[in-house]
C-alpha cells in the first residue's frame, strides 16, 4: 500500500522520527533508524584540509540558499549508485514542502553552475538532513559547513543525519540510541527557528 506524501503526512512522520525512502522495488516506505546518526552542532568538526581549501585562492564558490531546490534534489537522486532512494514522486512531495517553507537547499555555485549542495527539512529547532551531492571536489562539504553555521546562528538544536557514514564521521557525526534521539527531537520541536 502506497504511503501518502502530502505535506501534513510528511511533517507528522518527521515529528515521529520517521522518514520516507524509495526501496529497490520502487515502493516508497517509512523508515526509522536505531541507532540514529546526528551531527552535534556544538561539536561540529571541519577537517583541516577543508579549512585550508576554503581559505585558499582556489576557493571562489558562491553559496546560495533555496536558489534551485528541485535541481538540488534531482542532482542528489542522480548522484547515488544503484536503485535511487529518491524518486520523482518524492521530488514533487518535497517540492510542496519547500513551497510551504519547510524544505530547504544549501547550494554551492561556481561560474553560474551548481556544483554541489544538500537539502533537508526544517521543523521547529530541528533540521533533518536528507542528501548531498557534488560535481566538484569538496562542493558538498562546503555546503555542509555553511548549513551548520546557519543552524548555529539561528539557534537550532538538532541536526539529524539519519545514519553515520565515513564521510559524515569526519565532521563529528555520531550514533545515539533511538530513545535518546526522540528525547532530543521532542525538545527541538517545542521551539521555533527560522531557517531563511
Amino acid at each position: 500500500m502506497a504511503i501518502r506524501l502530502d505535506p501534513e503526512n510528511l511533517l507528522a512522520a518527521y515529528c515521529r522520527g520517521a522518514f520516507p525512502m524509495t526501496g529497490e522495488d520502487g515502493q516508497i516506505c517509512w523508515y526509522t533508524a536505531d541507532p540514529r546518526g546526528i551531527i552535534p552542532l556544538d561539536k561540529f568538526h571541519v577537517p583541516h584540509t577543508l579549512t585550508q581549501f576554503m581559505r585558499s585562492p582556489r576557493f571562489c564558490s558562491e553559496l546560495r540558499i533555496d536558489s534551485d531546490f528541485e535541481g538540488t534534489m534531482c542532482a542528489c537522486m542522480a548522484s547515488h549508485d544503484g536503485p535511487p532512494w529518491i524518486s520523482p514522486p518524492m521530488i514533487r512531495a518535497y517540492g510542496r514542502l519547500h513551497e510551504l517553507g519547510f524544505a530547504h537547499s544549501v547550494e554551492t555555485w561556481r561560474g553560474g553552475r551548481m556544483v554541489g549542495g544538500l537539502y533537508g527539512v526544517s521543523i521547529g529547532a530541528a533540521f533533518f538532513g536528507e542528501s548531498m551531492f557534488h560535481h566538484e571536489r569538496d562542493a558538498s562539504k562546503v555546503a555542509l559547513v555553511h548549513l551548520v553555521n546557519r543552524l548555529r546562528d539561528r539557534g537550532y538544536e538538532l541536526l539529524d543525519a539519519q545514519a553515520v557514514t565515513s564521510h559524515l564521521r569526519r565532521f563529528g557525526c555520531v550514533e545515539i540510541p533511538a530513545s535518546e534521539y526522540m528525547e532530543r527531537l521532542g525538545r527541538a520541536l517545542q521551539r521555533t527557528c527560522e531557517f531563511v
